[in-house]
């Protein structure tokens, strides 16, 4: 699969060279989801594992925000109703539907890196911490607001992958409160790995992204997927999946490329194979 079989309805999707960018493009509302949103975004990383050409994604939202969560009219407002009408079936169909999002963010092999400026709330919030990598502007707020609808902070993964970020103490004020986190707290916690101006945060995450996709994107896909995999492992358990992945990353051509290179004494060219 190309990524020109690519045609959503409901973000934009651009591919230069070997970079996808994905733009939540609702500006007039800051980019909140709706249930065709998610389910879109959630097939689209999904479909990734399978496409070619891409070797790095970089999502951002358009009009100097990134993402205020799930629409209040065309998301919270149907869920309402379900709770009104008991239909505990359909809530759960929804939260499993958000879920599969995140789990397919984490499950596709090109790294994400997530271009962050403005409003980053609730959904919005999960989604950056969903990536691999964050960049943010001094004027990114970030909030996991979920208990100011009077739902838990356990949502699409958070009590799992926000510790593991920021660290427990951390994450827990942020969930507990849902306080905004400041684009200053976000850097020193790492939940950014830097910041940047809001007019160049897009081009630098597309730097970083073609920077990754230049290199042993084969081996960047095992890594990321070491991540994912070593949560549950114990040191002796994780120590032998790596031995494994390295092995594996070892019969690579650009494993030997990098070698000749060496030798050359000149910058190896990775083809990701």
């Amino acid at each position: 699969m190309l990524a020109k079989d690519f045609s959503p309805r409901h973000f934009s999707l651009a591919v230069d060279g070997k970079i996808a960018t994905v733009t939540l493009n609702r500006p007039e509302r800051k980019n909140p989801l709706t249930f065709e949103s998610y389910a879109e975004l959630r097939d689209t990383f999904r479909s990734l594992c399978y496409v070619t050409d891409v070797k790095a994604v970089v999502l951002t939202g358009a009009g100097g925000n990134f993402c205020s969560g799930g629409d209040v009219h065309e998301i919270i407002g149907p869920l309402v109703r379900m709770q009104e009408s008991d239909d505990m079936q359909g809530l759960l169909n929804f939260t499993r539907m958000t879920g599969d999002l995140v789990k397919a963010m984490r499950h596709c092999p090109q790294p994400i890196i997530a271009a962050i400026d403005g409003i980053c709330a609730g959904a919005g919030a999960i989604l950056a911490m969903a990536s691999d990598l964050r960049l943010g502007t001094p004027r990114t707020k970030t909030a996991f607001l979920f208990v100011r609808v009077g739902l838990a902070g356990a949502d699409m993964g958070a009590c799992n992958i926000l510790p593991r970020i920021i660290g427990a103490g951390r994450a827990a004020e942020l969930l507990y409160t849902g306080r905004s986190m400041s684009a200053e707290e976000g850097e020193r916690w790492g939940f950014f790995n830097r910041l940047a101006a809001p007019e160049s945060v897009l081009g630098e995450a597309q730097a970083l992204a073609r920077e990754l996709a230049d290199g042993p994107t084969f081996a960047h896909a095992m890594t990321k997927t070491c991540l994912q995999q070593e949560w549950s492992l114990d040191i002796d358990a994780a120590v032998e999946a790596e031995a494994q992945a390295q092995a594996i990353c070892m019969q690579t051509r650009d494993y030997g490329r990098a070698y000749r290179a060496f030798v050359a004494k000149a910058k190896p060219v990775f083809e990701g194979d």
